[in-house]
């Protein structure tokens, strides 16, 4: 019972970080419909911005007051992946819309220049970042089962974002006009909505989640210029589970995702455990092609 539990909290562990992700790659497709493969340089983006970080603070503080830079990465990781997602969007991502198959080879050819940009600023090697000192316990719940403060934090701050991205899109006039844009973009535009604008700052804040994902990831294992290469494919399947713009369908995609595959790799292996997860992908979409939970466009009905 006790090794179930700590599996199921595994699977919840890895859910939490493709839930933050995910949540931005699913209103930025579901909004503009680009397929944009560089998502996964924003997570190592934000993941380098804590290293560089940690390095800052270590130089400039005493070794006591080390634990401070965890705040400053998450706020700093969040602003430096949503800027680069604001100027890309702004330079080159805005002329791709309606453009799928041009999206996606030329966002693939923006995560390589990112990716050789990284390589060359850091090297190759993998690099660390330390945890706060607070985090580095865990909360002994049984003789055997015990739970990292690292991923509890993580999955915090995964809820945190949830509740944030929520509050935006429900609560807030700016959330309802990216609403009204995914549903219908030539009504919302007739209506005053500055499209526009509401395609760079979405797509920045979704590009800032992924950063936060970065910093994330930093706590519970090296980093290093292919780290958001490994965690694209999960983040896609996410989204695509879930359904494309809905908060509701992130959650449910990074829970199947996260808690099916570590079950699968439990019960088999990596390799076969990715091959399953994989087919059980597959056999949902053949049932619901655009997610469990996909919001219906009048756009596209019309």
């Amino acid at each position: 019972m006790e090794v179930f539990l700590m599996q199921l909290f595994n699977g919840i562990s890895v859910s939490s970080i493709l839930l933050l992700a995910a949540l931005g790659l699913a209103i930025t497709f579901g909004l503009m419909g680009v397929i944009n493969m560089a998502h996964g340089e924003f997570i190592m983006t934000g993941a380098y911005t804590a290293y560089v970080v940690q390095n800052l603070f270590q130089a400039a503080l005493p070794a006591g007051m080390l634990d401070w830079y965890c705040p400053a990465a998450i706020i700093l990781s969040f602003l430096t992946a949503a800027v680069l997602g604001y100027v890309l969007e702004r330079l080159v991502i805005c002329r791709l819309y309606g453009r799928t198959v041009d999206s996606l080879l030329v966002t693939w050819g923006i995560s390589l220049i990112l990716h050789q940009a990284a390589r060359s600023i850091f090297g190759s090697p993998n690099v660390g970042v330390k945890a706060p000192s607070f985090l580095e316990k865990s909360l002994r719940i049984t003789g055997m089962l015990s739970l990292p403060y690292k991923r509890l934090f993580i999955l915090v701050i995964a809820v945190v974002c949830l509740v944030g991205v929520y509050l935006l899109m429900y609560k807030t006039r700016q959330g309802r006009n990216i609403r009204a844009v995914m549903q219908n973009r030539d009504m919302a535009a007739s209506l005053g909505v500055n499209t526009r604008r509401i395609d760079s700052m979405t797509f920045a804040i979704g590009s800032g989640l992924a950063g936060l994902a970065g910093c994330a990831l930093t706590w519970i294992g090296a980093i290093g210029p292919t780290l958001g290469t490994n965690y694209i494919v999960d983040t896609f399947m996410t989204v695509v589970v879930g359904g494309a713009g809905s908060i509701v369908g992130s959650v449910f995609g990074a829970g199947f995702i996260g808690v099916g595959g570590t079950a699968f790799e439990f019960l088999t292996n990596a390799s076969i455990g990715k091959v399953l997860i994989f087919l059980c992908v597959i056999i949902l979409l053949q049932f619901r092609p655009k997610g469990i939970f996909a919001i219906s466009s009048r756009a596209l009905e019309e």
